[in-house]
């Protein structure tokens, strides 16, 4: 299935997949739910957290290159990076996730 994702600024094919495989199927879902609540889906798909790859979808989301998020911006938006990833940390673990923790065998 072909997905417009990498028509956003800053999204390229191998973000695209993960998005996808996180239940943003395309540009108009990403802009509906926008940065935050996509970078929560791709965390709860498993995705492992980087600032980056946060500041960088909401700057895409706004039409500016990546490396336009500077000083105060960029710390308000580190701010709701660590809450998000936090929060996302203290989800409840999935059946399976709980299982593989009590064996020992979960990815940390």
């Amino acid at each position: 299935m072909a997905s417009d994702l990498t028509a956003v600024p800053n999204i390229g094919p191998a973000t695209a997949k993960a998005l996808i495989a996180a239940g943003v199927p395309d540009a108009a879902s990403l802009r509906e739910m926008g940065a935050h609540e996509a970078y929560r889906a791709l965390l709860l798909a498993g995705e492992r957290p980087h600032f980056i790859g946060y500041y960088v979808m909401h700057m895409g989301l706004q039409g500016r290159p990546w490396n336009d998020c500077r000083g105060e911006e960029k710390a308000a938006l580190r701010q709701r990076f660590d809450s998000l990833v936090a929060e996302v940390r203290g989800a409840p673990l999935s059946g399976l996730e709980a299982a593989l923790d009590e064996i020992g065998l979960r990815r940390r």
